[in-house]
């Protein structure tokens, strides 16, 4: 072949040269050696590099791979394996009806021995081995048990099937033939060969043609209750912060192609909520998907002690998981699924409607009342307080704290203050970590905070007497830190909030439901709800606490259940956070940083204390150097140069750009999704 001949004459010429007939517009190029596709039409072989020794593959771009959904069912689908990643996981969202797709990603599935150290690149580890010869013979049609196979060597762990005929023949079948076509792309089934929707450990051995073409209608809004035991022991429990820190090695490269990451046909990926960062999260029937895979990672993490929750959260957790599965059991999904739910409230169908309701409502109620622009509100009461020493926690102080345009000033009593007297100690709120830690069984509620210094973060703690009190208190140190004042419209509902949470925490022993009035209720196994570290203590008294619970939310409808299962997890205080073990310029000990949806923080690995936070809102860029592999984010206080040890840095660089991304969304319910805009943010190149 000329090295002057353009791609797409090459491709022509190649599907000339065929004796058989056969539909080749979904193949193309590639490149084994240098491990790329030919994907530009108009360059030629020179302007490739591509010699007379080179050797190219004329192979399918649309390949089968195996994806693990965040409920931990597993669908066998095509995939484009020539496009870039982010791409490909919009098209298959879009089979599966997931919304929002650029919150979510594909990651390798990870081994216990890769939380034991650190993999800058785990990518490298599925290199193809250079003694085993790809198949180059894909296209021909007699080959016996050619499945388009670049090279098996990758393979996931399950056999792969063997190649399908285009007749009902079951699969089993050794018969020649070519890969068959699937019907609707996407089809889920069992390690039995079966094709109910359920998890599966394995590939598909005996199922007919109709068969898979009838679950091209696969339904993500409700997954089994329960996982097999080969997908539930496939879950990694980290053990400490270091191994947490681990566990984001395996994201894929946003900005490559599945094929250039060493992925290959029937191998599993995972499908995962990447950013914490959720548009327009309603009890929807056209969200039912989306929510029921959210909860069902959201669930997942608690259960696997990936984010840790308190004992009463944890109650309120197993509460809500028995309400879902209630409903599900009662037929909630179905319902829900087709939009007939009675008791949930049907959203309006378009934003015309949804404007002319909230117009309707507004002129129903008069004028809204305006708030004086000239008052600057303030927060005040008497609390108890204390800080930290360098070698110990001081003793509770009770003193007159007050919160005023996002400062925190304690003076030693009202009069103090009201004489304008020189507050004991002021804080600046803007950029501190709030942890909420209430208990309301006990009738303690205490707000920790850690508040930023010039080297380190200052650790302050305050006490409340009672539920109001802690609300407001939590509402104001949340609006402060994102640099809002009590004027903000969002105080009222911030308060709103925590009290409904804390309502829900409160058990209610006689509206508990009677244990036998349910036969779901007699096989409740406490694994399946807590955490481990809640087994042993509650595991006696496990279904009598879990029913108290309970009643707070037995009423809740499935979408509601879900939505509220999520926004619980929302609050907690480890929610969102991806960590990283990385190594400051100048430094020789590993640390680890934290990225959340507006903020980078530095923990102390041992404790997971706060060293330092730096918000979004103060960067003012961020870049890698790639040849030494550093990365420098540059914020308004100074610059932080660093090297990530457990990842590649491409990806902490695509979390903080996919980040900015996200919070460019408009409430515009019609907006395209801007992915040349996601590449130029998370790309880290000029």
């Amino acid at each position: 072949m000329c090295d002057e001949a353009p791609v797409h004459f090459l491709r022509v010429l190649s599907r000339d040269r065929m004796h058989f007939k056969k539909d080749w517009s979904d193949h193309a190029l590639w490149w084994p050696t240098r491990n790329k596709w030919l994907s530009r039409p108009k360059h030629t072989l020179d302007q490739y590099g591509v010699h007379a020794d080179a050797a190219l593959h004329f192979t399918p771009m649309h390949k089968p791979l195996r994806i693990q959904l965040p409920d931990l069912r597993y669908i066998d689908c095509k995939i484009d394996f020539s496009i870039d990643t982010f791409s490909a996981v919009v098209q298959l969202c879009k089979s599966l009806g997931i919304r929002h797709p650029e919150e979510l990603s594909l990651c390798y599935p990870l081994e216990p021995s890769h939380l034991k150290q650190n993999y800058q690149n785990l990518k490298e580890a599925k290199k193809i081995k250079a003694s085993q010869p790809p198949d180059t013979n894909t296209f021909i049609a007699a080959t016996r048990g050619s499945s388009n196979s670049l090279d098996r060597s990758l393979a996931c762990p399950a056999t792969p099937p063997p190649p399908r005929s285009l007749s009902a023949t079951p699969v089993a079948s050794q018969q020649n033939g070519t890969l068959r076509r699937y019907g609707g792309h996407i089809y889920s089934t069992q390690s039995d060969g079966s094709s109910d929707g359920g998890y599966c450990g394995t590939p598909p051995r005996a199922a007919s043609m109709d068969a898979l073409d009838s679950l091209a209608d696969l339904s993500l809004a409700d997954s089994p209750l329960e996982p097999d035991s080969q997908s539930r022991e496939s879950l990694l429990t980290p053990k400490s912060l270091m191994e947490r820190a681990r566990m984001n090695v395996g994201w894929l490269d946003s900005s490559l192609s599945i094929m250039e990451q060493y992925v290959r046909e029937w191998d599993t990926l995972q499908l995962r909520f990447k950013f914490y960062s959720f548009f327009d999260l309603t009890p929807r029937a056209q969200d039912a998907s989306r929510l029921n895979q959210l909860y069902q990672q959201a669930r997942w993490q608690i259960l696997n002690q990936e984010v840790h929750c308190t004992e009463e959260e944890m109650l309120l957790f197993a509460a809500l998981q028995l309400q879902i599965e209630l409903q599900t059991l009662a037929g909630g999904g179905l319902e829900a699924a087709d939009g007939t739910n009675a008791n949930v409230s049907v959203a309006p169908e378009d934003e015309i409607d949804a404007a002319l309701s909230e117009l309707q409502v507004q002129l129903e109620g008069g004028p809204p009342t305006r708030p004086d622009i000239t008052h600057v509100p303030e927060l005040a009461g008497y609390l108890k307080y204390r800080g930290r020493q360098r070698f110990t926690l001081r003793a509770y102080k009770r003193g007159w704290v007050s919160c005023r345009d996002g400062e925190l000033r304690i003076h030693s009593s009202s009069d103090s203050a009201a004489k304008g007297d020189a507050p004991s100690y002021k804080f600046e709120l803007r950029g501190a970590e709030v942890t909420p830690d209430a208990h309301p069984a006990s009738g303690r509620y205490g707000i920790k905070l850690e508040v930023p210094s010039e080297d380190t973060m200052q650790e302050v703690w305050l006490k409340c007497e009672n539920e109001d009190q802690y609300a407001e208190w939590v509402a104001a140190c949340r609006l402060g830190s994102r640099g809002r004042s009590l004027a903000d419209a969002s105080f009222s509902s911030e308060v709103a909030t925590v009290k409904s949470l804390l309502a829900l925490q409160r058990p209610q022993p006689g509206a508990a439901l009677n244990q036998h009035s349910l036969p779901h209720l007699d096989h409740l196994q406490p694994e399946n709800y807590l955490a481990p570290r809640f087994l042993k203590k509650l595991k006696s008294k496990f279904t009598q606490r879990v029913l108290e619970s309970h009643a707070n939310v037995k009423d809740l409808p499935l979408l509601e259940a879900k939505l509220q299962y999520i926004k619980t997890w929302q609050n907690l205080p480890d929610y969102g956070q991806t960590l990283f073990v990385v190594r400051f310029m100048g430094h020789r000990k590993d640390e680890i940083i934290s990225i959340a949806n507006n903020r980078i923080m530095r923990l102390d690995p041992s404790t997971g204390d706060h060293i330092k936070t730096w918000r979004f809102s103060t960067m003012k860029a961020w870049n890698v150097n790639w040849e030494i592999k550093h990365m420098m984010v540059q914020f308004e206080e100074g610059s932080i140069i660093f090297s990530v040890q457990s990842a590649d840095c491409k990806v902490v660089h695509e979390f903080i750009g996919g980040y900015i991304f996200l919070s460019m969304r408009s409430k515009d319910a019609n907006q395209n999704l801007d992915e040349e805009l996601f590449h130029k943010l998370t790309g880290g190149w000029t």
